[in-house]
């Protein structure tokens, strides 16, 4: 009787333990599919600041932050972008009114396909007569420089700014 009973109970734990991997297992795939969970805040208290969103066209003026050049000019006079670095080296693109996208995405206005570029990587804006660069939470980052943007950038003429293996500069 007892040894009926402890085949059981092993019997009944080996079945939970490969519930548990199959669970397991089902959580790390959604994990890598479609991100962590996302966990939401207390209403009061002191919540950490979110992380920026990609700014819609509409959206109120970003604090945009001044590029760190001691002698940098102002890009209101950009008309062209020119790729100075990468496999598109030489590229010459003629900037629209408002904004280009730039990403691996079929659908950006720049299309840059290498292993560094996210799908939706970074964004120039035209704004107040100058560009602004925004990065769109990449996971390698946007350089203006040699500096990471973190906040919408404005971009000086002839600065370089390197998204993946590809660097551009604006030009007039």
């Amino acid at each position: 009787m007892t040894s009926e009973l402890t085949l059981f109970v092993l019997k009944v734990a080996f079945l939970g333990l490969m519930w548990a991997f199959v669970f397991a297992v089902v959580y790390a795939l959604r994990t890598d599919l479609f991100g962590q969970k996302v966990r939401k805040l207390p209403a009061g208290g002191d919540a950490p600041a979110p992380a920026p969103a990609p700014m819609p066209m509409a959206a109120a003026a970003p604090a945009v932050q001044r590029a760190p050049a001691a002698a940098s000019v102002s890009s209101s006079g950009a008309s062209r972008l020119v790729i100075t670095g990468g496999a598109k080296e030489g590229l010459e693109i003629q900037l629209p009114p408002e904004q280009l996208t730039i990403g691996r995405s079929s659908d950006s206005g720049l299309v840059i396909r290498d292993d560094y570029t996210s799908t939706h990587h970074a964004r120039l804006l035209n704004w107040n007569e100058g560009w602004v660069i925004q990065d769109l939470d990449s996971t390698n980052g946007t350089f203006l420089d040699g500096t990471r943007v973190i906040v919408p950038t404005q971009v000086p003429l002839n600065t370089p700014v390197t998204i993946g293996t590809t660097s551009f500069e604006l030009r007039r």
